[in-house]
Formats: C-alpha cells, structure tokens, sequence
C-alpha cells in the first residue's frame, strides 16, 4: 500500500494511515509519533493538548510519545530521553518482521546521530512499525545495538487517552500488583484497590504487570483495551489541577479529559550486546462497555493476547 505522506499546515510531515472501515491515524517523522487516531465514527480515541507545541524542539504533549533511551528523569539525559525531540526516517528496509496484511502500516526508524552520541555515547537503531486495522492501533518499536560495547536502556510507549470525565474512569487489571509512587520519592506500595479511579494527582509505575489492561469510560460506555508484550510495567499518570495549571502545553481543565496508561520497560533497564535486538509490542482497542454490561469480566481482562 503506498504511503500518503502529508505536509500539514504546522509545517510537520506526517504519514496517513486510513483502513476499508474507516479509522484512520496520524504519525508524524518529528519524534516518530501517533498524533490521531479515530475509530469508525470519526472519534477521536487519543488526547492531544489544545496548546500543544509541534515545533522542534519541544516535545508534543497528546498522542502517543515514544520514551527512549530513558523514562522520566531516572538518568543522566533530558527528561523521556531525545526519541521524541527528532525527526524520524521512513523506513525502507523494516524486515524481519512479517508484512503487515489487511492493515495500514507505516514503519520508521530513528539512528544515533553525532549530536546524541554526545549526551548518550552509544550507537543504535531504533525502529517502529505502526499498524491500522479495523478497531485497533498496534505499534511494534525494536532497539538493535551497532555499538562495539553493551548499553540498557528504559523505554516507554505513552499512551495519552482520550476521556470523558477522569472521576467516571477506572483502570482495571492493575489491582494486588506492587507500583512505585513518583508522587512519594519513588517509595514502593501495593495497589489495595479493586481498580484504580482518580481524585487527584496519579503518577505511579506498576511493576510486572499483566499483558493486558483495561481503561473503563463509564460515560462514553467505552473501554480501551491495552495489550502489551516485552514492556513488562505500565505507568499511569494524570497531573490533576494543580500540576496541569504548571504546563505551559496543557490547558487548566484539560485534565479531566485525559489519561496515561503507558507500556514500559522501566524498573529493569533493558540490556542489548552489540548487535543483539529488543522488540516490544502494544495494542491500543475499543470495546462497548455495554458488551460487558457495564462491568468488566475480569478473566476475559487478564487472559493475554487473543
């Protein structure tokens, strides 16, 4: 299928993918990411700020980031690490994965640059391969290493959803599972809660989580279903009024409109040998919450991939 590769307005090149049903998603060269993606209904599924920044340098505050080679502030490099900061490369030689069949796909790649290897002095390919079909997103990002010496990194796919009303959402699939607290110095709890609702600042990362995990939209009687493979934590964040005040690329009552449920690799860096390659995967689906009559099943949650 060829690419439709568009130059928008806010001057960022930006691949199309559309699928025969008619969802579509957007994923930019600059940082490698997913900035739309609509269902059937032309509904947007992902949250992107209204103040958005998408100029370089600044990373775009919605969609889905890719977090790469660090999480958050835990190293040396500038905050989520540089992935996001770049512009991205078609990727004309994407093998050993299979072709992606009955699905829109685009895929990408991001190689150290002289400029990185100043700040993060290790040689690398990083890849993504970004797939549309009918009710669902996947994104498959692969790490090889080119250097002549071992290197780990933390990783993590952000994943900013679009909600009606954070107090009306609940995350379930997370529940008895040990997190640390970023709101708490990093301090290690055990989650006691049957699900996890929101009342207020939430910035945790969950350790050894499920391979699948569900976000409940009471409201819009919609549930979105994360499956993910190879990013073993999942981070769950929402800056709540006082913090979202503080950004400068988010407006006061975004808030309650948004959730991140990221995939991660944070609590165990990962390790590549020179010319070993890591691969992760993450599927982003909608079901009907009304399918599960309001409550979900919590086996059919957390029995893994299809």
């Amino acid at each position: 299928m060829p690419l439709n590769l568009v130059h928008a307005s806010d001057g960022l090149p930006r691949v199309l993918l559309t699928e025969p049903s008619g969802s579509s998603a957007e994923v930019l060269l600059y940082g490698g990411q997913v900035v739309s993606w609509k269902n059937d209904r032309r509904e947007e599924l992902l949250f992107m700020s209204s103040k958005a920044i998408l100029k370089p340098p600044k990373a775009i505050r919605g969609g889905i980031p890719v977090c790469f080679p660090q999480f958050g502030n835990l190293g040396s490099l500038e905050q989520h690490g540089f992935a996001r900061n770049r512009v991205w490369s078609l990727d004309n030689n994407p093998s050993p994965l299979p072709s992606a069949d009955n699905q829109s796909s685009v895929d990408l790649i991001l190689k150290s640059t002289e400029e990185d290897l100043k700040t993060w002095p290790r040689s690398f390919e990083l890849r993504l391969r970004v797939s549309l079909s009918a009710g669902k997103l996947t994104l498959i990002p692969r790490v090889r290493n080119t250097d002549s010496k071992a290197f780990s990194f933390t990783f993590a796919l952000t994943n900013y959803l679009s909600v009606s009303d954070i107090s009306e959402v609940r995350v379930e699939g997370l529940e008895t599972l040990d997190y640390f607290d970023n709101l708490m110095q990093r301090e290690r709890f055990t989650e006691q809660a049957d699900a996890i609702t929101f009342d207020g600042e939430t910035d945790r990362v969950y350790l050894s989580t499920p391979t699948k995990i569900a976000i409940i939209d009471h409201e819009k009687k919609r549930t979105f279903v994360l499956r993910k493979d190879g990013m073993p934590d999942a981070v769950v964040w929402n800056p709540w009024d006082k913090k979202a005040k503080a950004l400068s690329d988010m407006s006061d009552e975004e808030y309650k409109t948004m959730l991140c449920v990221d995939s991660a690799a944070v609590e165990t860096p990962i390790v590549l040998k020179p010319f070993e390659e890591w691969k992760g995967r993450q599927e982003l689906s909608t079901v009907s919450s009304s399918y599960y009559s309001g409550q979900l099943d919590p086996r059919k949650v957390l029995r893994g991939f299809h």
